[in-house]
């Protein structure tokens, strides 16, 4: 089985690359605009059985504790848009794209194919920002407007390159910190990097 491991930084998943030197890997820059790009030309120029991003998030749920892992069963681009009068307008809502215009479902980009791996973590649903914030005002909003339990840069263009190149795929992130702490002290950056990578070994090393 031909596996891609790609992650936003090398930081991500350097306990990975470290226990398996020869993996083939793609460290796409943080952002959904580099991670279209990279991503895209790689699968692009190879086929892969099954691609995996692996990668920090914050969390919107205090049900969740720092350094949990999760698998990432839907993602949306939460700030594709425009603010008018204090509120947001998707792109769906502006009319700019359909809902259900391949490969969204109801606004969504679903994966289909995350049950029948890693069933001990958690399955949630995230949105995607392509800018953090500590403004508790936009923060409520995008939680209210899409329910989301976590938030990353880059899961929305992961998802919608994999299943526009109908490539199988799994987002894998550890929690670091909840959405809006911008203060890193109480953030758990190492010890969400060390259960992504405990995960996400044994994952790859189930597949391979």
């Amino acid at each position: 089985m031909r596996i891609l491991v790609t992650a936003p930084t090398i930081f991500e998943i350097a306990p990975f690359t470290e226990k398996f030197p020869f993996a083939e890997s793609l460290v796409t820059g943080v952002g959904t605009a580099f991670t279209v790009y990279h991503l895209t030309k790689r699968l692009h120029n190879n086929h892969f059985d099954m691609v995996i991003q692996a990668g920090v998030a914050g969390s919107f749920s205090n049900d969740m504790q720092l350094a949990d892992v999760v698998k990432v069963r839907s993602d949306l681009f939460a700030d594709l848009g425009a603010f008018e009068k204090n509120n947001f307008a998707s792109i769906f809502d502006l009319g700019l794209a359909g809902m259900n215009e391949i490969p969204f479902k109801s606004g969504k980009l679903i994966n289909q194919t995350i049950d029948g791996v890693l069933k001990n973590v958690k399955p949630v649903d995230a949105l995607t920002v392509n800018a953090l914030t500590d403004e508790l005002e936009r923060i409520n909003h995008f939680l209210k407007k899409y329910n989301a339990q976590i938030e990353t840069m880059e899961g929305a263009a992961f998802h919608y390159v994999c299943l526009l190149e109908k490539t199988p795929f799994i987002q894998l992130r550890a929690i670091s910190n909840y959405v809006g702490e911008r203060n890193k002290t109480k953030w758990k950056l190492k010890e969400a990097i060390r259960n992504l990578n405990a995960e996400l070994i044994e994952l790859y090393a189930s597949l391979a």
